[in-house]
């Protein structure tokens, strides 16, 4: 049990286990509890990081630099990947919906916002005359703030994923397959709330199964962030923006015909094929190892 990865999933996964199970034996997904919760099980890797470190006793500031915690070796392509996340993750996001509604999968109702009216109601939250301005509104600060106030429970999962576990996953298993293997633990890590039908509601149980597609996909795109910079806060920043706008995205909806979120949206079926062809497109074309720094010179 003293092998680094054993002693991190061990910490990762068992952790949330017992942060999710008041959610098992109270409700579930309609426990009041479950925002708390499902926030507070996302420090969860990072407490396997921890525990990891503890156990190398590894200087800490070379923790940081093997982790990511750093801006990597070229801080200024760090920089523009950071920018390129901050924008693009909204940018497929809403591409994502926007190719449901092209192909029939979704009805959005842009004019009326009947479906974000509903959601409003649902709440008992008082629906405002220019619903319109509200919703552009919502979106900005969704996009503009949306990284900078989710960056920190971004950050607790982000240092155990891509900081610490992907690049030994890389090391030991190719790029590719590290790439895969490194979202498909991830995916399988939501289990406690998935298998509570988090994220697909109406599939259940089998919500598990199906999240693990997406996160496999997507881990490849994040976790290219990751490599190709040598730091974790592109990654920080694409996971805290997807998780402020993904659930708007799907509000744009019609309210007599709800979306699919199995179908549509980024975590459905068209975002699955936009995050491959991204993914497949980034691996074949940019190398997704970051710059060496120069050796210092020999006095």
């Amino acid at each position: 049990m003293k092998r680094p990865l054993p002693v991190f999933i061990v910490l990762a996964f068992g952790l949330s286990w017992a942060v999710a199970l008041p959610l098992w034996f109270g409700g579930g997904l309609a426990s009041p509890l479950t925002g708390v919760l499902a926030t507070l099980m996302m420090f969860t890797p990072t407490a396997g990081v921890l525990g990891v470190w503890a156990l190398t006793r590894t200087p800490a500031r070379s923790w940081a630099r093997e982790t990511g915690l750093t801006l990597g070796p070229d801080r200024r392509r760090t920089g523009l990947l950071v920018l390129a996340a901050w924008l693009g993750v909204p940018l497929l996001v809403f591409l994502s919906i926007g190719l449901g509604a092209a192909t029939g999968v979704a009805s959005l109702d842009l004019d009326g916002l009947s479906l974000l009216r509903a959601s409003l109601e649902a709440r008992g939250m008082d629906v405002p005359a220019e619903l319109g301005a509200v919703a552009v509104v919502q979106v900005v600060l969704a996009v503009v703030a949306g990284p900078v106030l989710n960056a920190i429970p971004a950050l607790g999962e982000e240092w155990g994923w891509r900081g610490w576990l992907l690049p030994r996953l890389v090391d030991g298993n190719g790029v590719l397959t590290g790439l895969l293997l490194s979202g498909a633990v991830w995916g399988l890590w939501h289990a406690p709330l998935t298998l509570l039908g988090y994220n697909y509601p109406r599939l259940g149980s089998w919500a598990a199964l199906f999240f693990m597609g997406f996160c496999v996909l997507a881990g490849v795109v994040v976790g290219w962030l990751r490599l190709r910079t040598g730091s974790v806060w592109p990654a920080v920043v694409a996971h805290g923006s997807l998780n402020a706008i993904a659930p708007l995205g799907l509000l744009l909806g019609d309210a007599a015909e709800p979306p699919n979120e199995v179908l549509t949206g980024i975590t459905g079926l068209v975002g699955w094929v936009l995050l491959a062809v991204l993914a497949a497109v980034l691996l074949r074309f940019v190398s997704v190892r970051p710059p060496q720094p120069s050796p210092e010179p020999v006095a």
